[in-house]
Protein backbone atom coordinates (compact mmCIF):
# COMPACT_ATOMS: atom_id res chain seq x y z
CA UNK A 1 0.00 0.00 0.00
CA UNK A 2 1.38 3.50 -1.03
CA UNK A 3 0.63 5.84 2.02
CA UNK A 4 2.36 9.22 2.65
CA UNK A 5 0.80 11.68 4.74
CA UNK A 6 2.47 15.05 3.26
CA UNK A 7 4.13 17.17 6.29
CA UNK A 8 4.94 20.39 6.16
CA UNK A 9 6.32 20.21 9.37
CA UNK A 10 9.18 20.60 11.40
CA UNK A 11 11.14 17.84 12.37
CA UNK A 12 10.63 15.94 15.93
CA UNK A 13 12.73 18.25 17.49
CA UNK A 14 12.04 21.53 16.07
CA UNK A 15 8.73 21.60 16.45
CA UNK A 16 6.97 23.94 17.87
CA UNK A 17 2.81 23.54 17.83
CA UNK A 18 1.43 20.16 18.83
CA UNK A 19 -0.13 19.40 15.16
CA UNK A 20 3.11 20.13 13.49
CA UNK A 21 4.96 16.98 15.72
CA UNK A 22 6.17 14.45 13.68
CA UNK A 23 5.27 11.79 15.95
CA UNK A 24 6.71 8.79 13.57
CA UNK A 25 9.73 10.13 14.46
CA UNK A 26 9.42 10.60 18.09
CA UNK A 27 8.15 7.25 18.48
CA UNK A 28 11.43 5.83 16.58
CA UNK A 29 14.05 8.02 18.69
CA UNK A 30 11.87 6.99 21.97
CA UNK A 31 11.83 3.04 21.13
CA UNK A 32 15.65 3.77 19.81
CA UNK A 33 16.88 4.23 23.45
CA UNK A 34 14.29 2.17 25.20
CA UNK A 35 16.50 -0.69 23.17
CA UNK A 36 19.64 0.51 24.18
CA UNK A 37 18.38 0.43 27.70
CA UNK A 38 17.80 -2.90 27.37
CA UNK A 39 20.83 -4.29 25.99
CA UNK A 40 22.83 -2.22 28.47
CA UNK A 41 20.57 -3.49 31.74
CA UNK A 42 21.35 -7.33 30.08
CA UNK A 43 25.11 -6.91 29.57
CA UNK A 44 25.05 -5.62 33.29
CA UNK A 45 26.17 -2.01 32.15
CA UNK A 46 24.29 0.18 34.84
CA UNK A 47 26.23 3.46 34.37
CA UNK A 48 25.30 3.32 30.32
CA UNK A 49 21.60 2.74 31.32
CA UNK A 50 21.46 5.57 33.62
CA UNK A 51 22.97 8.03 30.94
CA UNK A 52 20.92 6.91 28.07
CA UNK A 53 18.06 7.39 30.30
CA UNK A 54 18.87 10.70 31.20
CA UNK A 55 19.06 10.94 27.69
CA UNK A 56 15.46 10.02 26.75
CA UNK A 57 13.90 12.07 29.89
CA UNK A 58 15.88 14.94 28.26
CA UNK A 59 14.99 14.09 24.88
CA UNK A 60 12.33 16.18 23.04
CA UNK A 61 10.42 13.22 21.43
CA UNK A 62 10.01 11.32 24.83
CA UNK A 63 8.38 14.50 26.42
CA UNK A 64 6.10 15.04 23.84
CA UNK A 65 5.24 11.54 24.14
CA UNK A 66 4.82 11.67 27.83
CA UNK A 67 2.43 14.37 27.13
CA UNK A 68 0.55 13.34 24.70
CA UNK A 69 -0.19 10.27 27.01
CA UNK A 70 -1.57 12.02 29.75
CA UNK A 71 -3.91 14.01 27.31
CA UNK A 72 -5.13 11.09 26.08
CA UNK A 73 -5.24 8.80 28.55
CA UNK A 74 -9.45 8.64 31.09
CA UNK A 75 -7.92 11.07 33.73
CA UNK A 76 -7.24 13.34 31.29
CA UNK A 77 -9.94 16.04 32.53
CA UNK A 78 -9.09 15.06 35.97
CA UNK A 79 -7.39 17.82 37.81
CA UNK A 80 -5.09 17.60 40.37
CA UNK A 81 -4.65 20.52 43.25
CA UNK A 82 -3.63 23.10 40.81
CA UNK A 83 -7.15 22.56 38.98
CA UNK A 84 -5.82 22.79 35.72
CA UNK A 85 -5.80 20.49 32.29
CA UNK A 86 -4.17 20.78 29.41
CA UNK A 87 -7.18 20.32 26.65
CA UNK A 88 -6.21 23.04 24.13
CA UNK A 89 -2.72 21.74 21.75
CA UNK A 90 -1.26 25.01 22.85
CA UNK A 91 -1.24 23.90 26.68
CA UNK A 92 -0.01 20.73 25.09
CA UNK A 93 2.72 22.62 23.26
CA UNK A 94 3.80 24.50 26.54
CA UNK A 95 3.53 21.49 28.49
CA UNK A 96 6.66 19.77 26.47
CA UNK A 97 8.33 22.80 27.11
CA UNK A 98 7.71 23.05 30.73
CA UNK A 99 9.35 19.57 31.65
CA UNK A 100 12.38 20.19 32.59
CA UNK A 101 14.69 18.34 35.63
CA UNK A 102 16.23 21.71 36.81
CA UNK A 103 13.95 23.38 39.55
CA UNK A 104 11.39 21.02 39.54
CA UNK A 105 9.28 20.68 42.42
CA UNK A 106 6.00 18.06 42.52
CA UNK A 107 3.34 19.72 44.10
CA UNK A 108 1.08 17.61 46.72
CA UNK A 109 -1.43 15.19 45.68
CA UNK A 110 -4.94 15.60 45.62
CA UNK A 111 -6.25 13.04 48.04
CA UNK A 112 -9.95 11.13 46.83
CA UNK A 113 -11.56 7.94 48.06
CA UNK A 114 -12.96 5.28 45.99
CA UNK A 115 -15.64 2.95 47.39
CA UNK A 116 -13.94 -0.52 47.67
CA UNK A 117 -16.17 -4.09 47.72
CA UNK A 118 -16.29 -4.66 51.39
CA UNK A 119 -17.46 -1.29 52.11
CA UNK A 120 -14.47 0.37 52.39
CA UNK A 121 -12.77 3.22 51.09
CA UNK A 122 -9.30 3.08 49.61
CA UNK A 123 -7.33 6.30 49.20
CA UNK A 124 -6.29 7.56 46.14
CA UNK A 125 -3.62 10.60 45.20
CA UNK A 126 -4.21 12.49 41.64
CA UNK A 127 -1.09 14.18 41.19
CA UNK A 128 -1.23 17.54 38.59
CA UNK A 129 -0.81 17.18 34.92
CA UNK A 130 2.69 18.32 34.38
CA UNK A 131 3.16 15.30 37.54
CA UNK A 132 1.56 13.33 35.66
CA UNK A 133 3.65 14.12 32.54
CA UNK A 134 7.12 13.88 34.33
CA UNK A 135 5.66 9.95 36.03
CA UNK A 136 4.97 9.29 32.43
CA UNK A 137 8.38 10.75 31.12
CA UNK A 138 10.39 8.72 33.46
CA UNK A 139 8.23 5.82 33.44
CA UNK A 140 9.31 5.20 29.62
CA UNK A 141 13.22 5.42 30.95
CA UNK A 142 12.30 3.02 33.32
CA UNK A 143 10.34 0.12 32.19
CA UNK A 144 12.74 -1.02 29.84
CA UNK A 145 14.72 -1.65 33.25
CA UNK A 146 11.84 -3.34 34.99
CA UNK A 147 10.91 -5.64 31.88
CA UNK A 148 14.35 -6.94 32.06
CA UNK A 149 14.51 -7.37 35.78
CA UNK A 150 10.83 -8.71 36.66
CA UNK A 151 9.43 -11.82 37.84
CA UNK A 152 8.60 -14.42 34.38
CA UNK A 153 5.31 -14.93 35.83
CA UNK A 154 4.41 -11.36 37.28
CA UNK A 155 1.37 -10.03 35.01
CA UNK A 156 0.05 -6.43 36.61
CA UNK A 157 0.47 -3.17 34.68
CA UNK A 158 3.12 -4.49 32.27
CA UNK A 159 2.95 -3.93 28.72
CA UNK A 160 1.54 -6.55 26.53
CA UNK A 161 0.48 -8.59 29.56
CA UNK A 162 -2.89 -8.47 31.11
CA UNK A 163 -5.05 -10.76 33.73
CA UNK A 164 -5.63 -13.04 31.15
CA UNK A 165 -2.07 -14.06 31.14
CA UNK A 166 -2.40 -14.54 35.06
CA UNK A 167 -5.38 -16.85 34.47
CA UNK A 168 -3.62 -18.99 32.02
CA UNK A 169 -0.05 -19.41 33.68
CA UNK A 170 -2.99 -20.86 36.59
CA UNK A 171 -4.27 -22.96 34.39
CA UNK A 172 -0.82 -24.61 32.88
CA UNK A 173 0.05 -24.82 37.08
CA UNK A 174 -2.82 -26.50 38.36
CA UNK A 175 -4.26 -28.55 35.19
CA UNK A 176 -2.31 -31.80 35.18
CA UNK A 177 -3.10 -34.67 37.04
CA UNK A 178 0.28 -34.16 39.14
CA UNK A 179 0.05 -30.76 39.54
CA UNK A 180 0.27 -29.29 43.24
CA UNK A 181 -3.02 -29.43 44.73
CA UNK A 182 -2.83 -26.79 47.23
CA UNK A 183 -2.42 -22.61 47.09
CA UNK A 184 -1.57 -20.11 48.75
CA UNK A 185 -3.80 -17.38 48.17
CA UNK A 186 -2.24 -14.25 49.11
CA UNK A 187 -2.85 -10.27 49.79
CA UNK A 188 -0.89 -7.62 50.82
CA UNK A 189 -1.89 -4.94 53.05
CA UNK A 190 -2.32 -1.45 52.10
CA UNK A 191 1.26 -2.40 49.13
CA UNK A 192 1.18 0.99 48.00
CA UNK A 193 0.44 2.80 50.98
CA UNK A 194 3.46 1.04 52.83
CA UNK A 195 5.96 0.15 50.60
CA UNK A 196 9.46 1.35 51.94
CA UNK A 197 10.83 4.81 50.60
CA UNK A 198 14.33 3.96 51.40
CA UNK A 199 13.76 0.82 49.71
CA UNK A 200 12.89 2.28 46.45
CA UNK A 201 15.44 5.02 46.70
CA UNK A 202 18.28 2.60 46.97
CA UNK A 203 16.99 -0.14 44.44
CA UNK A 204 14.93 1.85 41.62
CA UNK A 205 17.68 2.38 39.31
CA UNK A 206 16.31 5.79 37.83
CA UNK A 207 16.99 9.54 38.72
CA UNK A 208 16.78 9.15 42.53
CA UNK A 209 16.20 13.44 43.24
CA UNK A 210 13.64 12.52 41.11
CA UNK A 211 12.31 9.64 42.96
CA UNK A 212 12.95 11.40 46.58
CA UNK A 213 10.49 14.41 45.50
CA UNK A 214 7.71 12.36 44.34
CA UNK A 215 7.78 10.01 47.15
CA UNK A 216 7.64 13.06 49.53
CA UNK A 217 5.59 15.17 47.97
CA UNK A 218 2.56 15.11 50.43
CA UNK A 219 -1.05 14.94 50.09
CA UNK A 220 -3.90 17.97 50.58
CA UNK A 221 -7.18 17.00 52.21
CA UNK A 222 -10.03 19.38 52.92
CA UNK A 223 -7.18 22.03 52.73
CA UNK A 224 -4.66 20.58 54.81
CA UNK A 225 -0.94 19.09 53.90
CA UNK A 226 -0.27 15.92 55.13
CA UNK A 227 3.82 14.58 54.46
CA UNK A 228 4.41 10.98 52.98
CA UNK A 229 6.32 8.97 55.17
CA UNK A 230 6.02 5.53 53.25
CA UNK A 231 4.42 4.48 50.05
CA UNK A 232 4.13 5.26 46.40
CA UNK A 233 1.89 8.24 44.97
CA UNK A 234 -1.32 5.70 44.47
CA UNK A 235 -2.70 7.14 41.52
CA UNK A 236 -0.08 8.02 39.81
CA UNK A 237 1.28 6.71 36.53
CA UNK A 238 4.40 5.08 38.03
CA UNK A 239 3.24 4.22 40.95
CA UNK A 240 2.36 0.41 39.57
CA UNK A 241 5.84 -0.17 37.92
CA UNK A 242 7.66 1.17 41.37
CA UNK A 243 5.20 -1.46 43.03
CA UNK A 244 5.74 -4.28 40.57
CA UNK A 245 9.92 -3.65 41.18
CA UNK A 246 9.56 -3.83 45.03
CA UNK A 247 7.71 -7.45 44.66
CA UNK A 248 10.05 -8.30 41.70
CA UNK A 249 12.29 -11.05 43.19
CA UNK A 250 9.91 -13.22 45.28
CA UNK A 251 9.98 -15.96 42.25
CA UNK A 252 13.60 -16.27 42.31
CA UNK A 253 13.75 -16.43 45.87
CA UNK A 254 11.12 -19.38 45.41
CA UNK A 255 12.95 -21.32 42.74
CA UNK A 256 16.33 -21.52 44.74
CA UNK A 257 15.17 -22.64 47.80
CA UNK A 258 12.62 -25.12 46.30
CA UNK A 259 14.73 -25.60 42.56
CA UNK A 260 12.66 -27.96 39.93
CA UNK A 261 15.96 -29.82 39.39
CA UNK A 262 16.13 -31.77 42.37
CA UNK A 263 14.19 -33.92 43.49
CA UNK A 264 13.17 -31.67 46.59
CA UNK A 265 11.87 -29.02 43.85
CA UNK A 266 9.84 -32.02 41.75
CA UNK A 267 8.26 -33.40 45.73
CA UNK A 268 7.44 -29.48 46.13
CA UNK A 269 5.98 -28.02 43.43
CA UNK A 270 6.46 -24.42 44.34
CA UNK A 271 5.42 -21.59 41.92
CA UNK A 272 4.18 -18.28 41.98
CA UNK A 273 1.62 -16.68 39.60
CA UNK A 274 1.67 -12.49 40.74
CA UNK A 275 -0.82 -10.13 39.60
CA UNK A 276 0.06 -6.76 41.29
CA UNK A 277 -0.29 -7.16 44.42
CA UNK A 278 -2.30 -10.42 44.58
CA UNK A 279 -0.71 -13.56 43.89
CA UNK A 280 -1.37 -17.48 44.84
CA UNK A 281 1.62 -19.88 45.61
CA UNK A 282 1.03 -23.20 44.71
CA UNK A 283 2.47 -26.64 46.85
CA UNK A 284 2.05 -30.32 47.18
CA UNK A 285 0.82 -29.94 51.06
CA UNK A 286 -0.41 -27.55 53.35
CA UNK A 287 1.91 -27.89 55.89
CA UNK A 288 4.77 -26.77 52.99
CA UNK A 289 2.55 -23.70 52.60
CA UNK A 290 2.26 -22.79 56.12
CA UNK A 291 5.62 -23.68 57.38
CA UNK A 292 8.53 -22.88 54.63
CA UNK A 293 6.76 -20.85 52.10
CA UNK A 294 5.09 -18.57 53.74
CA UNK A 295 7.65 -17.34 56.46
CA UNK A 296 10.12 -16.96 53.29
CA UNK A 297 7.01 -14.39 51.54
CA UNK A 298 6.93 -12.75 55.09
CA UNK A 299 10.50 -12.20 55.09
CA UNK A 300 10.86 -11.05 51.83
CA UNK A 301 7.62 -8.62 52.32
CA UNK A 302 9.17 -7.26 55.67
CA UNK A 303 12.65 -5.88 53.99
CA UNK A 304 9.80 -3.75 51.86
CA UNK A 305 7.83 -2.25 54.74
CA UNK A 306 4.69 -4.59 53.97
CA UNK A 307 3.04 -7.46 55.53
CA UNK A 308 0.36 -9.83 54.45
CA UNK A 309 -3.14 -9.50 55.29
CA UNK A 310 -3.96 -12.26 57.71
CA UNK A 311 -8.19 -12.07 56.77
CA UNK A 312 -7.10 -12.28 52.99
CA UNK A 313 -4.19 -14.87 52.73
CA UNK A 314 -5.72 -18.37 53.50
CA UNK A 315 -4.63 -21.97 52.07
CA UNK A 316 -6.77 -23.77 50.02
CA UNK A 317 -7.10 -26.93 48.63
CA UNK A 318 -7.85 -27.25 44.53
CA UNK A 319 -11.14 -29.62 45.46
CA UNK A 320 -12.62 -26.36 47.26
CA UNK A 321 -11.20 -23.82 44.69
CA UNK A 322 -10.44 -20.32 45.37
CA UNK A 323 -10.97 -17.07 43.18
CA UNK A 324 -8.28 -14.99 41.29
CA UNK A 325 -9.30 -12.00 39.41
CA UNK A 326 -12.76 -11.98 39.30
CA UNK A 327 -12.40 -15.79 38.35
CA UNK A 328 -12.78 -19.38 40.13
CA UNK A 329 -10.35 -21.98 39.54
CA UNK A 330 -11.30 -25.41 40.90
CA UNK A 331 -11.04 -29.06 39.94
CA UNK A 332 -14.01 -31.23 39.82
CA UNK A 333 -13.69 -34.83 40.19
CA UNK A 334 -9.72 -34.25 39.08
CA UNK A 335 -10.46 -31.55 36.39
CA UNK A 336 -9.49 -28.46 36.57
CA UNK A 337 -12.52 -25.70 35.30
CA UNK A 338 -11.59 -21.40 35.61
CA UNK A 339 -15.45 -20.19 35.36
CA UNK A 340 -16.35 -16.36 36.37
CA UNK A 341 -16.38 -16.27 39.91
CA UNK A 342 -20.36 -15.69 42.08
CA UNK A 343 -18.98 -12.66 43.37
CA UNK A 344 -17.85 -11.00 39.94
CA UNK A 345 -21.18 -12.45 38.06
CA UNK A 346 -23.19 -10.78 40.98
CA UNK A 347 -21.35 -7.41 40.55
CA UNK A 348 -21.69 -7.00 36.71
CA UNK A 349 -25.61 -7.83 37.21
CA UNK A 350 -25.89 -5.72 39.82
CA UNK A 351 -24.46 -2.97 37.70
CA UNK A 352 -26.59 -3.71 35.07
CA UNK A 353 -29.95 -3.77 36.88
CA UNK A 354 -28.64 -0.04 38.08
CA UNK A 355 -28.57 1.30 34.70
CA UNK A 356 -31.36 0.12 34.13
CA UNK A 357 -33.32 1.37 37.49
CA UNK A 358 -31.49 4.58 36.53
CA UNK A 359 -33.05 5.18 33.14
CA UNK A 360 -36.63 4.08 33.66
CA UNK A 361 -37.74 6.80 31.17
CA UNK A 362 -35.08 6.62 28.68
CA UNK A 363 -35.67 6.04 25.05
CA UNK A 364 -35.13 2.25 24.15
CA UNK A 365 -32.03 2.85 21.78
CA UNK A 366 -30.45 5.09 24.45
CA UNK A 367 -30.78 2.09 26.89
CA UNK A 368 -29.17 0.08 24.14
CA UNK A 369 -26.35 2.12 24.01
CA UNK A 370 -25.50 2.04 27.99
CA UNK A 371 -25.92 -1.62 27.68
CA UNK A 372 -23.70 -2.82 25.47
CA UNK A 373 -20.79 -1.51 26.32
CA UNK A 374 -20.65 -3.01 29.67
CA UNK A 375 -22.26 -6.42 28.86
CA UNK A 376 -19.52 -6.55 26.06
CA UNK A 377 -16.10 -5.24 28.30
CA UNK A 378 -17.40 -7.87 30.78
CA UNK A 379 -17.79 -10.99 28.10
CA UNK A 380 -14.44 -10.11 26.62
CA UNK A 381 -12.75 -9.97 30.23
CA UNK A 382 -14.09 -13.69 30.27
CA UNK A 383 -14.45 -15.32 27.19
CA UNK A 384 -11.25 -17.13 27.09
CA UNK A 385 -12.78 -19.46 30.51
CA UNK A 386 -15.35 -21.89 30.43
CA UNK A 387 -18.11 -19.19 30.63
CA UNK A 388 -20.60 -20.24 28.23
CA UNK A 389 -22.93 -21.51 31.01
CA UNK A 390 -22.33 -18.28 33.09
CA UNK A 391 -23.06 -16.10 29.61
CA UNK A 392 -26.73 -17.73 29.63
CA UNK A 393 -27.30 -17.00 32.89
CA UNK A 394 -26.46 -13.67 32.57
CA UNK A 395 -28.37 -13.03 29.31
CA UNK A 396 -31.70 -14.51 31.62
CA UNK A 397 -31.29 -12.25 33.93
CA UNK A 398 -30.88 -9.03 31.74
CA UNK A 399 -34.22 -10.24 30.08
CA UNK A 400 -36.21 -10.42 33.40
CA UNK A 401 -34.84 -7.02 34.36
CA UNK A 402 -35.62 -5.38 30.77
CA UNK A 403 -39.06 -6.98 30.76
CA UNK A 404 -39.45 -5.68 33.64
CA UNK A 405 -38.55 -1.98 32.90
CA UNK A 406 -40.69 -2.41 29.79
CA UNK A 407 -43.94 -3.51 31.35
CA UNK A 408 -42.90 -0.40 34.33
CA UNK A 409 -43.27 1.68 31.43
CA UNK A 410 -46.96 1.08 30.07
CA UNK A 411 -49.34 -0.85 32.78
CA UNK A 412 -52.01 -0.52 31.18
CA UNK A 413 -51.02 -2.44 28.29
CA UNK A 414 -51.17 -6.45 27.90
CA UNK A 415 -47.84 -8.30 27.56
CA UNK A 416 -48.48 -9.22 24.05
CA UNK A 417 -48.89 -5.60 22.87
CA UNK A 418 -45.49 -4.89 25.23
CA UNK A 419 -43.47 -6.99 23.19
CA UNK A 420 -44.39 -6.29 19.80
CA UNK A 421 -43.48 -2.56 20.80
CA UNK A 422 -39.77 -3.52 22.36
CA UNK A 423 -38.99 -6.92 21.02
CA UNK A 424 -38.79 -7.97 17.54
CA UNK A 425 -38.16 -11.31 15.99
CA UNK A 426 -34.69 -11.69 13.35
CA UNK A 427 -34.90 -15.32 11.39
CA UNK A 428 -34.69 -17.59 14.23
CA UNK A 429 -34.30 -15.57 17.13
CA UNK A 430 -37.26 -14.26 19.26
CA UNK A 431 -37.67 -11.61 21.80
CA UNK A 432 -34.46 -9.41 20.46
CA UNK A 433 -34.62 -6.34 22.68
CA UNK A 434 -34.31 -3.48 19.43
CA UNK A 435 -35.04 -0.09 19.44
CA UNK A 436 -34.25 2.84 16.59
CA UNK A 437 -32.88 6.38 17.14
CA UNK A 438 -34.34 9.85 15.57
CA UNK A 439 -31.96 9.02 12.85
CA UNK A 440 -33.46 5.80 12.01
CA UNK A 441 -30.52 4.00 13.44
CA UNK A 442 -30.90 0.56 14.94
CA UNK A 443 -29.62 -0.34 18.00
CA UNK A 444 -29.75 -4.06 19.08
CA UNK A 445 -28.75 -5.29 22.95
CA UNK A 446 -26.22 -7.89 22.69
CA UNK A 447 -26.89 -11.12 23.90
CA UNK A 448 -23.49 -12.14 26.18
CA UNK A 449 -23.79 -16.03 24.98
CA UNK A 450 -23.57 -15.04 20.85
CA UNK A 451 -19.27 -14.25 21.73
CA UNK A 452 -17.34 -17.93 21.43
CA UNK A 453 -15.29 -19.02 23.79
CA UNK A 454 -11.66 -19.13 23.18
CA UNK A 455 -8.48 -20.25 24.92
CA UNK A 456 -6.16 -17.20 25.02
CA UNK A 457 -2.58 -18.02 24.68
CA UNK A 458 -0.31 -16.99 27.10
CA UNK A 459 2.70 -14.70 26.91
CA UNK A 460 5.75 -16.10 27.13
CA UNK A 461 7.45 -15.76 30.59
CA UNK A 462 10.89 -13.96 29.14
CA UNK A 463 9.14 -12.13 26.54
CA UNK A 464 10.11 -8.04 26.93
CA UNK A 465 8.51 -6.15 24.44
CA UNK A 466 11.23 -3.39 24.37
CA UNK A 467 13.75 -5.84 23.44
CA UNK A 468 14.12 -5.57 19.54
CA UNK A 469 14.69 -9.62 19.60
CA UNK A 470 10.97 -10.25 20.23
CA UNK A 471 9.40 -7.88 18.12
CA UNK A 472 7.81 -10.57 15.50
CA UNK A 473 6.72 -12.54 18.59
CA UNK A 474 4.73 -9.28 20.00
CA UNK A 475 3.69 -8.62 16.12
CA UNK A 476 2.55 -12.02 15.42
CA UNK A 477 0.38 -11.64 19.07
CA UNK A 478 -0.99 -8.22 18.23
CA UNK A 479 -2.29 -9.56 14.30
CA UNK A 480 -4.14 -12.75 15.90
CA UNK A 481 -5.53 -10.60 18.59
CA UNK A 482 -7.17 -7.97 16.47
CA UNK A 483 -8.13 -10.36 13.87
CA UNK A 484 -9.94 -11.80 16.34
CA UNK A 485 -11.15 -8.76 18.19
CA UNK A 486 -12.55 -7.62 14.71
CA UNK A 487 -14.09 -10.94 13.78
CA UNK A 488 -17.63 -10.34 12.39
CA UNK A 489 -16.79 -6.50 11.41
CA UNK A 490 -15.58 -7.17 7.68
CA UNK A 491 -15.13 -3.40 6.54
CA UNK A 492 -12.57 -2.94 9.96
CA UNK A 493 -10.87 -6.01 9.67
CA UNK A 494 -10.34 -5.39 5.81
CA UNK A 495 -8.59 -2.01 6.37
CA UNK A 496 -6.47 -3.18 9.62
CA UNK A 497 -5.64 -5.99 7.20
CA UNK A 498 -4.89 -3.62 4.59
CA UNK A 499 -3.02 -1.29 5.98
CA UNK A 500 -0.56 -4.37 8.06
CA UNK A 501 -1.88 -2.95 11.55
CA UNK A 502 0.30 0.13 10.81
CA UNK A 503 -1.32 3.61 11.60
CA UNK A 504 0.03 5.45 8.16
CA UNK A 505 0.48 8.70 9.92
CA UNK A 506 3.20 7.94 12.71
CA UNK A 507 3.84 4.70 11.61
CA UNK A 508 3.32 2.84 14.81
CA UNK A 509 0.97 -0.26 15.36
CA UNK A 510 -2.81 0.30 15.92
CA UNK A 511 -4.62 -2.21 18.47
CA UNK A 512 -7.15 -2.80 20.90
CA UNK A 513 -4.65 -0.73 23.50
CA UNK A 514 -4.29 2.29 21.47
CA UNK A 515 -7.40 2.44 19.83
CA UNK A 516 -8.60 4.19 16.22
CA UNK A 517 -10.74 6.16 14.09
CA UNK A 518 -12.11 5.46 10.90
CA UNK A 519 -11.05 8.14 8.49
CA UNK A 520 -12.37 9.63 5.23
CA UNK A 521 -9.81 10.41 2.76
CA UNK A 522 -11.86 12.26 0.81
CA UNK A 523 -13.97 13.90 2.85
CA UNK A 524 -18.42 13.34 2.94
CA UNK A 525 -18.72 16.99 2.56
CA UNK A 526 -16.64 16.53 -0.78
CA UNK A 527 -18.52 13.68 -1.63
CA UNK A 528 -16.48 10.73 -0.28
CA UNK A 529 -18.36 7.79 -0.13
CA UNK A 530 -18.29 5.04 2.69
CA UNK A 531 -16.21 2.79 -0.31
CA UNK A 532 -13.51 1.15 1.64
CA UNK A 533 -10.96 2.48 -0.74
CA UNK A 534 -11.84 6.23 0.65
CA UNK A 535 -11.30 4.83 4.52
CA UNK A 536 -8.05 4.28 6.65
CA UNK A 537 -7.75 3.48 10.09
CA UNK A 538 -5.63 5.90 12.47
CA UNK A 539 -4.81 6.44 15.88
CA UNK A 540 -7.36 9.40 17.67
CA UNK A 541 -4.52 11.58 18.30
CA UNK A 542 -3.56 11.32 14.14
CA UNK A 543 -6.94 11.54 13.27
CA UNK A 544 -7.21 14.67 15.18
CA UNK A 545 -3.86 15.96 13.49
CA UNK A 546 -4.60 15.18 10.32
CA UNK A 547 -8.32 17.43 10.87
CA UNK A 548 -6.33 20.19 12.04
CA UNK A 549 -3.44 20.77 9.61
CA UNK A 550 -2.85 17.72 7.69
CA UNK A 551 -3.84 16.25 4.19
CA UNK A 552 -3.19 12.49 4.02
CA UNK A 553 -2.48 11.55 0.52
CA UNK A 554 -3.38 8.06 -0.05
CA UNK A 555 -2.84 5.80 -3.69
CA UNK A 556 -6.46 4.96 -4.28
CA UNK A 557 -5.20 2.25 -7.12
CA UNK A 558 -2.55 0.57 -5.31
CA UNK A 559 -5.19 0.89 -2.43
CA UNK A 560 -7.73 -1.45 -4.30
CA UNK A 561 -5.19 -3.28 -5.26
CA UNK A 562 -4.19 -4.04 -1.20
CA UNK A 563 -7.95 -4.46 -0.72
CA UNK A 564 -8.60 -7.27 -3.35
CA UNK A 565 -5.64 -9.29 -2.26
CA UNK A 566 -6.47 -9.05 1.45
Amino acid sequence: MNMKVKMCAPSCEEATQWHEIDWSQCHRNTRRLQARIVKAQQEGRYNKVKSLQWLLTHSFSGKAIAVKRVTENRGKKTTGVDGKTWSTPGDKSQAILSLKRRGYKPQPLKRVYLLKKNGKKRPLGIPTMKDRAMQALYLIALQPVAECTGDGHSYGFRPKRATRDAIGQCFIRLVRKSSPEWVLEGDIKGCFDNISHDWLVENVLMDKKILKKWLKAGFMEKQILYPTKMGTPQGGIISPTLANIALDGLQEILEKRFPKTTKQGNIAKVGLVRYADDFIITGNSKELLEEKVKPLVIDFMRTRGLELSEEKTKITHIDEGFDFLGQNIRKYKGKLLIKPSKENVNMFLRKIREVIEGNKTAKQCNLIMKLNPLIRGWVNYHKHVVAKETFGHVDVEIWKKIWQWSKRRHPNKGKYWIKEKYFKTIRTRNWVFEGKDNEGKTWTLIKASDTPIKRHIKIKADANPFDPEWETYFEERILREMMNNLKGRGKLQKLWKGQKGICPNCKQIISTETGWHVHHILPKFEGGKENITNLVLLHPNCHRQIHNNLRLEVDVPALETVFIKA
